[in-house]
């Protein structure tokens, strides 16, 4: 796995849970992770990172500016 786009607003288990949880399998200690959400609060960035993720974009998705993040997360 090179890179992760996790939604925060999922069904069962958030994405604030989801990465938490991926953060703590040692395996995946440096695999890159990019938050999405739709609701963009002032402090979703600030939580997102707090769980472990690299970066976060809110929705709806800026193709170039996803595509820079990948860029930036996945420089091979």
């Amino acid at each position: 796995m090179d890179l992760v786009l996790m939604d925060v607003m999922m069904p069962v288990k958030d994405g604030l849970a989801a990465t938490q949880e991926i953060r703590g399998d040692p395996r995946w200690r440096d695999l890159p992770i990019v938050m999405l959400t739709a609701k963009a609060m002032p402090d979703d960035q600030a939580r997102c990172l707090a769980a472990g993720a690299n970066d976060y974009i809110a929705k709806p998705i800026d193709v170039d500016k996803l595509l820079s993040l990948v860029r930036v997360w996945m420089p091979r």
